[in-house]
């Protein structure tokens, strides 16, 4: 009786991040935004309410919901995104004549790949493919405090949470819609503060990675290499950046250990589904999105560092906002993960 109950109701997306919280509500079958806000967080503090729930992610939700929204939410039910960089996905295969036991080669790959035990997760794991040989598997794992802190603020707030999932299978979802995603694609989402990157093929992220950069590192990087005030280094990053020019040397100079350090990563991920999925299938493109992708020219620099097609993608001709007001071009790429949420089929979470 519940499961009838909650069907019957409109869904919306909350997005908690390191930096913020975003809520969307979108009439998926004609992707018109119904309401939509944001509020910023202090990073130290969410780490902190993530780990100890101190109360300070649900007095920022109820302050979000009550004095920040532009529109209306048709509902207080909620799809709940938690940071990608504290969660973990992998895809990996057994014999067909494992499936019995997958419970076992599930926790001996959550043992050899995620260093935090089994007894302090929450894991969750599916059949993707079948062959008469061969099963695919895509298994997902969180910490038990992370998605128990997040519940508690979000039910503090008021909202019935429906289903938890990482932030980059929202951005995945959106991608998916608007930019080719059928293509087995890598997703690079340069945050505020952290860089998430997956792999996304087949209507499934295979694997996911991350690190703590963002795009507030880029401003720093070029302010303390430029010597200049971190809002004159802003200015740089996002009307300079990468792009020919007389200061691109040094801009490119200043911002190259981050983003080499943003390519390791990658080259990881990379790596661990060229070996762990060994068909004839193959990356085709990256996808770069989020707010720190705002730096001209950073498709370029991928296309050459990975030599692979790379772009920065907008997919915010998709979002109808109506007669809303459109949050300011600047401030648009933070809501991709949110819209994700937001859109999700209602199919999905009663199968």
């Amino acid at each position: 009786m519940g499961r009838l109950f909650y069907k019957d109701k409109p869904i919306i997306g909350l997005d908690i991040s390191q930096t913020g919280i975003k809520v969307m509500a979108v009439d998926p079958k004609k992707w018109l935004v119904l309401g939509y806000g944001s509020v910023d967080l202090d990073p130290s503090k969410v780490q902190k309410s993530l780990e100890s729930d101190d109360g300070y992610l649900a007095e920022n939700i109820k302050s979000l919901m009550t004095d920040k929204l532009v529109g209306q939410l048709p509902s207080n039910h909620v799809i709940v995104g938690v940071p990608t960089s504290r969660t973990f996905s992998r895809t990996f295969t057994v014999p067909a004549k494992a499936e019995a036991t997958l419970a076992d080669a599930v926790e001996i790959e959550v043992d050899q790949y995620i260093p935090i035990p089994m007894s302090a997760l929450y894991v969750d794991y599916a059949i993707i493919e079948r062959t008469k040989d061969q099963l695919t598997i895509i298994m997902s794992a969180v910490p038990r405090v992370l998605v128990d802190s997040c519940l508690v603020a979000v039910k503090s707030a008021g909202l019935t949470p429906i289903m938890i999932e990482p932030g980059i299978n929202s951005v995945a979802r959106v991608l998916e819609s608007t930019e080719e995603g059928h293509l087995p694609t890598l997703i690079v989402d340069i945050g505020p503060a952290s860089t998430d990157i997956a792999v996304f093929d087949g209507g499934a992220i295979r694997v996911s990675g991350g690190l703590g950069i963002g795009g507030n590192t880029f401003t720093l990087d070029i302010a303390k290499k430029l010597g200049v005030a971190l809002e004159n280094a802003h200015q740089l990053k996002v009307l300079n950046g990468l792009s020919a020019g007389p200061r691109q040397t040094k801009i490119t100079t200043a911002l190259q250990p981050s983003l080499q350090r943003i390519l390791t990563e990658v080259r990881k991920v990379i790596r661990y589904y060229n070996e762990r999925l060994n068909d004839d299938r193959k990356l085709e493109q990256v996808i770069v999105v989020g707010g720190g992708s705002n730096v001209p020219g950073i498709g370029d620099y991928f296309t050459n560092e990975l030599v692979m097609p790379a772009r920065v993608a907008s997919p915010w001709q998709k979002l109808d906002f109506g007669t809303l007001p459109q949050p300011s071009k600047q401030f648009r790429p933070r809501y991709i993960t949110v819209a994700g949420l937001a859109s999700i089929d209602q199919k999905e979470l009663w199968k």
